[in-house]
């Protein structure tokens, strides 16, 4: 199930707020508990055993590193943290990069482990990491054991941002997770912002896919340097709206059930370098490996070898968590070294570049990424990434690349404009009984436009699912 479809959007939502609150303050954790679980579990009902298995390991764990710390056995608290990371980390590989580590040794002549062919559970990165934040941060002292297992469910299996984010702490949600209040003013900002996440997703991120696919299909004979960048744009925009679109419907039904979640992106697309691009992407992601990995490795006090080798591995790591294939690990070693370039020699240089310079070089540079990270296949990685640079079977330009630049254009322009704070900064000049007046309409717009699209739509793909 999906917040993009018909019958999450008329039938589950509607449900769970009508009994989340007509049912009492003091019972409404296990309610929310059940709704989580059908919510994870239609799509997949077997995998909910790993809900289960991985909600008990760590409450286990939480409270055995609380004892642990009362009587103050700091090398028992340590055994038991570790011992939930490993549980979580074995979890995600053999899901996730069981079969890839497999199919990789057998293609070198290696057949040491067995290819199991395994369905990936949905967001599975993201809930493994949500779950290891909780034992880290009691270890730390940043949060209090939850002794209440319904509650620690609730957390684990919390359905707004289970399967695509954002990463959510346990310190950030705990005190939420206990005691949160239910004012209208929170309510109906979470219907305003789910509302516009759900127009970034359905008429922008859907139709700039459909761009992206006619010509991630097209063959290398075929494809044109004019056509790989269009495809390419489309791509960055396809995956911004998607992802950011989700985080936004996903802070929007936090909002409705009480819950305040922290913002997942900040206009990523007018960074003026690619450190501050990943300050603005994925802001929980590059949060989560910043706290618990980048700086316990000793993060930028350490000597410029030692930084390097950090910013790496914390990459090797971002990149391979997005999917258990090479084109992802690349992805995250090449925002690696760009960012030990910039850290170490360039970025004081590029502040003094003119500003429009300063954005050119950060969204060539993203523009390149995405492709790394959309084309899986290597060969057809060097094939598309050689038209990008000039070298394209097609030559510059066909008739097919202006086709699609003018059916595409309008939507283009606008996903453009949307991706700045153009709009929000017009929006708020504007005097107050004007937009109160207009928001309602506006909100009321876009509901029924993505509710027609979605009647007749067969393409609505959520790009971080499979992550």
């Amino acid at each position: 199930m999906v917040f993009s479809s018909l019958l999450f959007l008329f039938l589950y939502l509607p449900v769970v707020l009508l009994i989340y609150y007509v049912t009492p303050l003091r019972w409404r954790n296990g309610v929310l508990l059940v709704f989580n679980l059908i919510f994870y579990g239609w799509g997949e009902p077997v995998y909910i055993v790993i809900m289960f298995l991985s909600t008990a390991i760590d409450y286990t764990h939480g409270m055995l590193v609380e004892r642990y710390k009362r009587r103050d056995d700091d090398r028992g608290a340590r055994l038991a943290v570790c011992s939930s990371v490993v549980f979580n980390l074995a979890l995600l590989f053999f899901f996730k990069y069981w079969d890839f580590v497999a199919g990789s040794l057998a293609a070198i002549g290696l057949p040491l482990m067995p290819i199991l062919g395994l369905s990936l559970p949905i967001g599975i990165s993201f809930y493994t990491f949500q779950t290891m934040s909780y034992t880290i941060d009691v270890y730390r002292g940043d949060a209090p054991v939850q002794r209440n297992l319904i509650n620690f469910g609730t957390f684990v299996t919390l359905f707004p941002q289970l399967i695509a984010g954002p990463i959510i702490k346990y310190k950030e949600l705990g005190d939420q997770i206990d005691h949160r209040d239910y004012p209208v003013e929170r309510f109906a900002s979470g219907i305003q912002t789910f509302a516009v996440g759900l127009g970034k997703k359905v008429l922008l991120a859907n139709n700039l896919g459909q761009l992206w696919d006619a010509y991630k299909a097209l063959p290398a004979a075929e494809l044109t340097t004019a056509g790989a960048w269009l495809g390419v744009i489309a791509f960055s925009l396809q995956i911004y709206f998607d992802f950011s679109g989700y985080s936004d419907m996903a802070v929007g039904l936090g909002r409705m059930l009480g819950f305040e979640f922290a913002r997942n992106f900040d206009y990523p697309y007018i960074s003026r370098s690619v450190t501050e691009f990943w300050r603005r992407w994925h802001i929980s992601l590059g949060s989560w490996f910043r706290e618990y990995v980048y700086i316990p490795m000793g993060g930028n006090r350490v000597s410029r070898p030692r930084l390097c080798f950090n910013l790496l591995v914390v990459w090797g790591a971002t990149g391979i968590w997005h999917g258990a294939s090479w084109n992802f690990l690349l992805w995250g070693l090449y925002f690696g070294v760009l960012l030990i370039v910039e850290k170490l020699w360039l970025g004081r240089r590029i502040e003094r570049w003119p500003v429009p310079l300063q954005h050119a070089y950060a969204l060539f540079l993203v523009a390149v990424s995405w492709a790394i990270f959309a084309v899986e296949d290597f060969s057809q990685l060097g094939l598309y990434l050689g038209a990008m640079f000039g070298f394209a079977g097609g030559g510059a330009f066909d008739g097919a690349f202006f086709y699609y630049l003018r059916s595409y254009l309008p939507t283009l322009v606008l996903a453009c404009a949307a991706s700045t704070p153009l709009a929000a900064g017009l929006w708020r000049r504007l005097p107050e009984r004007v937009w109160k007046a207009a928001l309602p309409v506006l909100l009321l717009c876009v509901l029924l436009l993505s509710t027609a699209y979605l009647v007749d739509a067969t393409y609505n793909p959520f790009l971080y699912f499979r992550f």
